[in-house]
């Protein structure tokens, strides 16, 4: 086997997978006012942008060749209601910076989250009554969101709240509005993870989530169940498909891969970032090394593309690497 190692040019000859900046999408988080940044804390080397460094920093990223952003709104908390209104506000903040980066950096693609979770006032990513999160009821309210977003020109609604139903109505509701050509990705296998934490510190929902969301999330000890969940939104006409968290769950990224064969994202979750980051902070990690390799994880588990943090930096690494790893 070494003798297939010993070269650089026989090691790339017999590579099985190859890492390159098209696999990458950018998620990123916004808030209201002008030239202003904010860290997070949590997660170092991450900021909240408003709208105008927004568009500047995806314009970056676009340069750089990555393909997409996802793209996630800081609601203020006098906007955030039980019924969540304000995801179907046409001038709420997503929409608002949907516009202005489709304005400026039309050839990106945007992907957008559908979910209640930053605009409801429980934290929950569907609407609460007398403790139980309500299914049905949140359909409704997640396809005048999903609407609202296409209305604004995003790319791809990408349903993370794991309702019931949501591919069929959100699919429905795009059709029957004029937006046949908008895609839709399906968080369709979306964990009760711890590794979410630093995520919701980003959005400010941490604190006012009431509970857990244990009953519309998936149990971290089940991986079957996981392709019932994809195979109902194929079913549903879904378009892609996303496993979250990412590295824990590379065992049913492939499971899913190899049992649909629909094009299938992983999205590394904040905590996964924050631990990388974290161990590069004490010195216990090479960033650039560990960053590469995290990625190329997901590349071998069948991945079709990867939502990373570390995108930007991926992106110049590779551009230095002639492209790709």
């Amino acid at each position: 086997m070494r003798r297939l190692r010993r070269e650089d040019w026989s090691r790339r000859l017999t590579a099985e997978n190859t890492l390159t900046v098209n696999d990458l999408i950018w998620p990123v988080f916004v808030i209201e006012g002008t030239r202003k940044t904010e860290p997070v804390k949590s997660m170092p080397g991450v900021d909240r942008l408003s709208i105008d460094l927004l568009v500047d920093a995806v314009r970056e990223a676009r340069d750089l060749g990555i393909p997409a952003i996802a793209l996630f709104p800081v609601v203020e908390p006098a906007l955030k209601t039980p019924d969540a209104r304000e995801s179907a506000n046409p001038d709420n903040l997503v929409c608002r910076a949907v516009r202005a980066v489709k304005e400026s950096v039309p050839d990106i693609g945007i992907f957008c989250d559908v979910a209640l979770d930053p605009f409801n006032s429980d934290g929950h990513d569907g609407i609460v009554r007398n403790g139980e999160i309500l299914n049905d009821e949140t359909l409704e309210a997640l396809c005048q969101q999903a609407v609202n977003q296409a209305r604004a020109g995003c790319d791809v609604n990408a349903p993370s709240d794991m309702m019931d139903g949501r591919i069929r109505a959100i699919r429905t509701a795009l059709d029957d509005a004029g937006y046949q050509h908008v895609q839709l990705c399906s968080y369709a296998a979306k964990y009760a993870s711890a590794f979410y934490g630093p995520f919701r510190d980003a959005l400010g929902t941490g604190g006012v989530l009431k509970g857990d969301k244990k009953t519309y999330q998936m149990n971290p000890a089940n991986s079957l169940e996981a392709i019932h969940e994809v195979m109902m939104d194929v079913m549903e006409d879904v378009d892609s498909v996303m496993v979250k968290p990412g590295m824990p769950y590379l065992d049913v990224i492939r499971q899913v891969k190899d049992a649909f064969g629909r094009p299938t994202f992983a999205y590394q979750v904040s905590g996964e970032y924050a631990m990388m980051k974290a161990a590069v902070q004490n010195g216990w990690l090479d960033n650039d090394k560990v960053i590469l390799e995290s990625l190329m994880a997901f590349k071998r588990a069948g991945t079709d593309g990867i939502l990373t943090y570390t995108a930007v930096e991926a992106a110049r690494l590779l551009r230095q690497m002639g492209g790709h790893f």
